[in-house]
């Protein structure tokens, strides 16, 4: 009888401690901000999940687009895997076809690669972002998408 009780008293003092290095960040946590208007068209909404720290090479948010809002042409020097949510978006890669993205689709978009993102015309879209980083850099800003670019 006392060995099972030292037995289970050292696994839920191995339990404790291993949850209590665990980080738990709560919605609402950290401020919403709006898309910089210098790197987005139209209302967007950016919701920090995570940060990069010494044991993560990638920073995470939740996105949110209203209609005709979409981000600048971009790339990430490490690469960016985006998880759409909610709603009806597209994403276009520089001289590819623009692509509809719905709920549960999965975009891995390959370091260096020119690209744009955001809501349809018509619908709002919200999406994961993880974003890799390298040198302590996960984005390189590029020229607006035209209303034209946009629409076609």
């Amino acid at each position: 009888m006392f060995a099972t009780t030292a037995i289970l008293a050292s696994l839920l003092t191995s339990a404790t401690a291993y949850a209590e290095s665990m980080e738990i960040m709560s919605p609402g946590s950290r401020p919403s901000s709006e898309g910089p208007e210098a790197n987005f068209t139209g209302s967007v909404t950016i919701d920090p999940l995570y940060a990069a720290n010494e044991n993560t090479g990638n920073v995470g948010g939740l996105v949110t687009f209203a209609p005709g809002a979409r981000s600048a042409w971009h790339t990430h020097p490490a690469g960016q895997i985006l998880i759409v949510t909610a709603g009806t978006g597209w994403v276009q890669e520089d001289g590819g076809e623009k692509r509809q993205i719905r709920p549960g689709d999965v975009i891995w978009t390959p370091p260096g690669v020119k690209h744009w993102h955001g809501a349809t015309d018509k619908n709002a879209m919200s999406h994961i972002a993880v974003t890799n980083v390298k040198d302590g850099n996960n984005v390189h800003w590029m020229e607006k998408v035209s209303d034209e670019q946009f629409l076609d």
